[in-house]
Protein backbone atom coordinates (compact mmCIF):
# COMPACT_ATOMS: atom_id res chain seq x y z
CA UNK A 1 0.00 0.00 0.00
CA UNK A 2 2.00 3.53 -1.25
CA UNK A 3 2.42 5.46 2.19
CA UNK A 4 2.07 8.55 0.04
CA UNK A 5 -1.65 9.29 -0.86
CA UNK A 6 -2.19 10.67 -4.88
CA UNK A 7 -3.12 14.59 -4.32
CA UNK A 8 -1.39 15.52 -7.48
CA UNK A 9 -2.71 13.32 -10.81
CA UNK A 10 -1.14 14.65 -14.11
CA UNK A 11 -2.54 13.23 -17.73
CA UNK A 12 -1.09 13.65 -21.18
CA UNK A 13 -3.99 13.52 -22.79
CA UNK A 14 -3.37 11.56 -26.18
CA UNK A 15 -5.44 10.14 -28.94
CA UNK A 16 -8.14 12.73 -30.11
CA UNK A 17 -6.72 12.61 -33.73
CA UNK A 18 -6.41 8.62 -33.74
CA UNK A 19 -10.14 7.74 -32.04
CA UNK A 20 -11.41 9.98 -34.94
CA UNK A 21 -9.78 8.44 -37.62
CA UNK A 22 -10.83 4.86 -36.39
CA UNK A 23 -14.30 6.18 -36.96
CA UNK A 24 -13.42 8.12 -40.05
CA UNK A 25 -14.26 11.69 -38.82
CA UNK A 26 -12.34 14.82 -39.31
CA UNK A 27 -9.75 15.05 -36.12
CA UNK A 28 -11.87 17.94 -34.97
CA UNK A 29 -14.55 15.57 -33.79
CA UNK A 30 -11.79 13.73 -32.09
CA UNK A 31 -11.22 17.06 -29.88
CA UNK A 32 -14.16 17.62 -29.24
CA UNK A 33 -15.03 14.12 -27.51
CA UNK A 34 -11.56 14.48 -25.65
CA UNK A 35 -13.33 18.06 -24.15
CA UNK A 36 -16.10 16.30 -23.11
CA UNK A 37 -13.67 13.42 -21.30
CA UNK A 38 -11.87 16.62 -19.69
CA UNK A 39 -14.98 17.54 -17.98
CA UNK A 40 -15.94 13.65 -16.99
CA UNK A 41 -12.56 13.12 -15.52
CA UNK A 42 -12.25 16.49 -13.40
CA UNK A 43 -15.59 15.56 -12.42
CA UNK A 44 -14.42 12.36 -10.82
CA UNK A 45 -11.01 14.09 -9.55
CA UNK A 46 -13.13 16.31 -7.65
CA UNK A 47 -15.19 14.14 -5.86
CA UNK A 48 -12.03 12.00 -5.11
CA UNK A 49 -11.12 12.01 -1.20
CA UNK A 50 -7.67 12.41 -1.67
CA UNK A 51 -6.55 14.31 -5.07
CA UNK A 52 -6.30 17.98 -4.81
CA UNK A 53 -4.79 18.94 -8.04
CA UNK A 54 -5.50 18.05 -11.47
CA UNK A 55 -3.22 18.83 -14.36
CA UNK A 56 -3.93 18.25 -17.68
CA UNK A 57 -1.57 18.93 -21.07
CA UNK A 58 -3.92 20.55 -23.24
CA UNK A 59 -1.64 22.43 -25.85
CA UNK A 60 2.12 22.03 -26.09
CA UNK A 61 4.36 24.44 -27.40
CA UNK A 62 5.23 22.12 -30.20
CA UNK A 63 1.57 21.87 -31.10
CA UNK A 64 1.51 25.20 -33.02
CA UNK A 65 3.55 23.11 -35.73
CA UNK A 66 -0.13 21.46 -35.99
CA UNK A 67 -2.18 22.08 -39.42
CA UNK A 68 -3.08 25.78 -39.11
CA UNK A 69 -6.90 24.78 -39.15
CA UNK A 70 -6.14 22.30 -36.32
CA UNK A 71 -4.47 25.15 -34.34
CA UNK A 72 -7.04 27.50 -34.85
CA UNK A 73 -9.96 24.77 -34.08
CA UNK A 74 -8.40 24.11 -31.09
CA UNK A 75 -8.06 27.94 -29.54
CA UNK A 76 -12.32 28.01 -30.49
CA UNK A 77 -12.87 24.74 -28.56
CA UNK A 78 -11.01 25.70 -25.55
CA UNK A 79 -12.55 29.28 -25.36
CA UNK A 80 -15.86 27.85 -26.00
CA UNK A 81 -14.95 24.97 -23.07
CA UNK A 82 -13.99 27.41 -20.83
CA UNK A 83 -17.23 29.22 -21.14
CA UNK A 84 -19.14 26.08 -20.95
CA UNK A 85 -17.07 24.51 -18.04
CA UNK A 86 -18.02 27.47 -15.55
CA UNK A 87 -21.07 25.61 -14.48
CA UNK A 88 -19.13 22.44 -13.59
CA UNK A 89 -16.20 24.29 -11.93
CA UNK A 90 -18.95 26.56 -9.19
CA UNK A 91 -20.81 23.43 -8.63
CA UNK A 92 -18.28 21.27 -7.93
CA UNK A 93 -16.07 23.77 -6.26
CA UNK A 94 -12.85 23.45 -8.91
CA UNK A 95 -10.78 26.11 -8.99
CA UNK A 96 -8.97 26.95 -12.65
CA UNK A 97 -5.82 27.52 -13.30
CA UNK A 98 -3.61 28.00 -16.69
CA UNK A 99 0.29 27.22 -16.58
CA UNK A 100 2.35 27.86 -19.54
CA UNK A 101 2.46 30.96 -21.96
CA UNK A 102 -0.93 32.72 -22.76
CA UNK A 103 0.39 35.67 -24.77
CA UNK A 104 0.37 33.89 -27.97
CA UNK A 105 -3.25 33.24 -27.76
CA UNK A 106 -6.13 35.67 -28.72
CA UNK A 107 -7.20 38.70 -26.82
CA UNK A 108 -10.51 37.01 -26.11
CA UNK A 109 -9.21 33.77 -25.62
CA UNK A 110 -6.61 35.32 -22.84
CA UNK A 111 -9.62 37.71 -21.45
CA UNK A 112 -11.62 34.02 -20.98
CA UNK A 113 -9.02 32.44 -19.19
CA UNK A 114 -8.34 35.48 -16.83
CA UNK A 115 -11.98 35.68 -16.01
CA UNK A 116 -12.17 32.21 -15.29
CA UNK A 117 -9.10 31.85 -12.77
CA UNK A 118 -11.13 35.18 -11.46
CA UNK A 119 -13.98 34.13 -10.88
CA UNK A 120 -13.24 30.35 -9.64
CA UNK A 121 -10.14 31.42 -7.28
CA UNK A 122 -12.34 30.86 -4.29
CA UNK A 123 -13.04 27.39 -4.85
CA UNK A 124 -11.57 24.84 -2.96
CA UNK A 125 -12.35 21.29 -3.78
CA UNK A 126 -10.04 20.42 -6.31
CA UNK A 127 -7.36 22.50 -8.75
CA UNK A 128 -8.13 22.13 -12.50
CA UNK A 129 -4.67 23.37 -13.79
CA UNK A 130 -4.42 23.08 -17.68
CA UNK A 131 -1.24 23.47 -19.61
CA UNK A 132 -1.56 25.93 -22.35
CA UNK A 133 1.54 26.46 -24.90
CA UNK A 134 3.03 24.79 -22.11
CA UNK A 135 7.05 23.44 -22.48
CA UNK A 136 8.68 21.69 -18.98
CA UNK A 137 12.15 23.08 -20.83
CA UNK A 138 10.32 26.38 -21.31
CA UNK A 139 9.09 26.57 -17.56
CA UNK A 140 12.79 26.18 -16.05
CA UNK A 141 14.17 28.42 -18.35
CA UNK A 142 11.57 31.09 -17.76
CA UNK A 143 12.15 30.46 -13.88
CA UNK A 144 15.90 30.74 -13.50
CA UNK A 145 15.59 33.42 -15.65
CA UNK A 146 13.11 35.14 -13.22
CA UNK A 147 15.33 34.07 -10.21
CA UNK A 148 18.44 35.84 -11.97
CA UNK A 149 16.43 38.92 -12.62
CA UNK A 150 15.47 39.25 -8.59
CA UNK A 151 19.49 39.00 -8.43
CA UNK A 152 19.92 35.70 -7.44
CA UNK A 153 23.59 34.20 -8.49
CA UNK A 154 23.45 31.13 -6.40
CA UNK A 155 20.24 29.10 -7.51
CA UNK A 156 19.04 26.29 -5.29
CA UNK A 157 16.86 23.76 -6.05
CA UNK A 158 14.01 24.73 -2.99
CA UNK A 159 14.37 28.73 -4.86
CA UNK A 160 13.30 26.69 -8.33
CA UNK A 161 10.62 24.76 -6.34
CA UNK A 162 9.03 27.53 -5.33
CA UNK A 163 8.96 29.77 -8.18
CA UNK A 164 7.66 27.51 -11.20
CA UNK A 165 4.37 27.93 -11.98
CA UNK A 166 2.99 24.81 -10.14
CA UNK A 167 5.18 25.72 -6.87
CA UNK A 168 5.75 23.07 -4.26
CA UNK A 169 3.00 20.96 -6.14
CA UNK A 170 5.32 17.73 -7.00
CA UNK A 171 3.35 15.01 -9.37
CA UNK A 172 2.46 12.00 -7.53
CA UNK A 173 0.96 10.32 -10.70
CA UNK A 174 1.23 10.84 -14.39
CA UNK A 175 -1.23 9.16 -16.51
CA UNK A 176 -0.58 9.11 -20.39
CA UNK A 177 -3.41 7.84 -22.64
CA UNK A 178 -3.38 6.02 -26.20
CA UNK A 179 0.09 3.68 -25.63
CA UNK A 180 2.53 6.40 -26.30
CA UNK A 181 5.18 5.83 -23.80
CA UNK A 182 6.95 9.06 -23.26
CA UNK A 183 6.17 12.72 -21.34
CA UNK A 184 7.05 15.02 -24.11
CA UNK A 185 8.40 18.03 -22.31
CA UNK A 186 5.57 18.12 -19.53
CA UNK A 187 6.47 19.13 -16.10
CA UNK A 188 9.57 17.68 -16.33
CA UNK A 189 11.19 19.47 -12.95
CA UNK A 190 7.79 17.88 -11.10
CA UNK A 191 7.94 14.58 -12.31
CA UNK A 192 11.09 13.68 -10.69
CA UNK A 193 9.98 11.11 -8.54
CA UNK A 194 6.78 10.46 -9.98
CA UNK A 195 4.76 6.77 -10.68
CA UNK A 196 3.93 6.52 -14.84
CA UNK A 197 1.35 4.55 -16.01
CA UNK A 198 0.99 4.27 -19.79
CA UNK A 199 -2.94 3.33 -20.57
CA UNK A 200 -3.22 2.23 -24.08
CA UNK A 201 -6.76 3.71 -24.40
CA UNK A 202 -7.61 6.26 -26.76
CA UNK A 203 -8.15 9.97 -24.49
CA UNK A 204 -11.70 9.99 -25.65
CA UNK A 205 -12.47 6.63 -24.68
CA UNK A 206 -10.63 7.12 -21.25
CA UNK A 207 -13.44 6.85 -18.61
CA UNK A 208 -13.47 7.20 -15.19
CA UNK A 209 -13.91 3.44 -14.17
CA UNK A 210 -9.89 2.82 -15.54
CA UNK A 211 -9.13 6.21 -13.95
CA UNK A 212 -10.33 4.53 -10.67
CA UNK A 213 -8.28 0.97 -11.45
CA UNK A 214 -5.07 2.94 -12.20
CA UNK A 215 -5.51 4.94 -9.09
CA UNK A 216 -6.08 1.38 -6.95
CA UNK A 217 -2.47 0.55 -8.98
CA UNK A 218 -1.04 3.85 -7.99
CA UNK A 219 -1.96 2.58 -3.90
CA UNK A 220 -0.51 -0.77 -3.96
CA UNK A 221 3.08 0.76 -4.74
CA UNK A 222 5.99 1.33 -2.90
CA UNK A 223 7.55 5.15 -3.45
CA UNK A 224 11.01 4.80 -2.11
CA UNK A 225 12.41 8.33 -3.54
CA UNK A 226 16.20 6.95 -4.54
CA UNK A 227 16.04 5.48 -0.78
CA UNK A 228 15.63 1.73 0.22
CA UNK A 229 12.03 0.97 2.42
Amino acid sequence: MSDTPLKHLAIIMDGNGRWAKERGLKRTKGHEKGAETIRDITTYCAEHTSIETATFYAFSTENWKRPKLEVEFLMKLLEKYLKNELSTYQKHSIRFQAIGNIDAFSKSLQKRIKETEELTKNNSNLKQILALNYGGRAEIISTVNKLISKGKTVITEEDISTSLQTPYSDIDLLIRTSGEERISNFLLWQLSYSEFYFSPTLWPDFSNIELDKIIKNFEKRTRRYGGLK
